[in-house]
């Protein structure tokens, strides 16, 4: 078969985690993700279907998305992250792609991009931020290349609270989560907390990582390669698995938890377990964003193994060089999620009575006992 040369297409190229090389095809003026290879028939027909709904805009918020998706900075993101920006941006060209550039003069019109956050923030206000902040990247760019003079939704305020500093996965609520969940789930809880790795990562862990004593990882997000010396018991629990295919986690079967499409799965498994050991609510799906950002999450663990180590006494670099922080990102970690614990109020409890430094302090009393220690001083 000739491989055909269409104008028009965008060609991303993904290096996979085992090393492989995989080949994307967009249409450059939808973002319509474009099957096969150029010249086979479905690319075609994709191709002529991508073609046929093509917006003609050139001087409106529509050109400047089209421009976006076809963006180098935009093709080096994560699969997941482009899925999840084409969604938003579909939305956001719904309702503000025949807007003319040159509205984006007016000072204006910031506010009717905040009318907007504010109306989907009502009740799903994460999304309204996210929405912005997707809207604003592509500002960003327009703006760089010299399409608008500036970014109108530069330093938006956001309305979602996402702090999560008191999200900590306590001794009780892991031993309720173990109890009866699943094994696959079971190793997920150990690998997580034992390395302080995100979900998207353990997910991907393949055993060609672990040599025994330590897992090299890179990081999807950072790219740092970060070597994790490995605890005793995660080297028990590693070596007694079955090695069922390329991936440390794996589904009772022994498929990966991911897909090139979807890597959720894992995800939807806990939140049921959650739900069935009473971590959650029953009608935790129905819950807005909101009232869902109070309970826990896998990727509290993350947190959670940042304020273990810091518990066992760990100073700041040997924390990064276990969950691949920098030296100021752990720090901040560790001001958010080590206000109160009480493995710490303990500690510091013990300090204060064991150290020559506080005696005097740890000898005050009150009544009686205050006379006594006065006449003694004095003989």
């Amino acid at each position: 078969m000739v491989k055909a040369k269409i104008k028009g297409v965008n060609t991303v190229r993904k290096r996979l985690a085992n090393g492989s090389v995989r080949v994307y095809h967009y249409h450059r003026a939808t973002g319509a993700a474009l099957p096969g290879r150029p010249g086979d028939p479905e690319f075609i027909a994709a191709f002529a279907e991508a073609e046929r709904i093509a917006p003609k805009d050139v001087a409106n918020i529509n050109a400047l998305i089209r421009d976006y998706l076809g963006s180098l900075g935009f093709s080096r993101k994560e699969d997941s992250t482009q899925r999840e920006y084409r969604r938003m941006l579909l939305l956001l060209g719904e309702k503000f792609g025949k807007l003319p550039l040159r509205a984006l003069d007016s000072p204006r019109v910031r506010g009717v991009f905040l009318d907007y956050q504010e109306q989907i923030g009502r009740t799903r206000p994460r999304e309204a931020d996210n929405r912005l902040s997707v809207l604003s990247a592509v500002f960003s760019h327009a703006a760089r290349k010299g399409r608008i003079k500036d970014n109108p939704l530069r330093g938006f305020e956001r309305i979602y609270s996402g702090d999560r500093s008191e999200k900590i996965w306590t001794a009780s609520d892991i031993t309720t989560f173990m109890a009866d969940a699943p094994v696959e789930l079971q190793r997920a809880m150990i690998l997580a907390l034992h390395t302080g790795q995100r979900y998207g990562d353990l997910i991907r862990l393949e055993w060609s990582q672990y040599s025994g004593m330590t897992i090299l990882l890179r990081q999807r997000k950072t790219k740092v390669l970060v070597p994790i010396h490995t605890s005793r018991s995660l080297r028990q629990m590693l070596d007694g698995m079955p090695r069922q295919g390329e991936n440390v986690l794996t589904r009772a079967d022994g498929r990966p938890w991911f897909t090139d499409a979807n890597d959720k799965a894992l995800s939807k498994e806990w939140s049921a377990h959650m739900i069935a050991c009473g971590l959650r609510p029953q009608n935790y799906a129905t819950l807005t964003q909101q009232e869902k950002s109070h309970f826990l999450r896998f990727n509290d663990l993350r947190g959670t193994a940042v304020t273990l180590l810091a518990e066992a006494g760990c100073e700041v670099p040997q924390i990064a060089s276990i969950t691949g922080h920098t030296l100021q990102s752990a720090t901040r970690i560790l001001e958010k999620y080590l206000a109160m614990t009480p493995a710490l109020s303990r500690a510091a409890i013990q300090a204060f009575e064991s150290s020559p430094a506080t005696a005097f302090a740890n000898k005050l009393q009150t009544g009686p006992q205050r006379k006594e220690q006065s006449s003694e001083k004095t003989q």
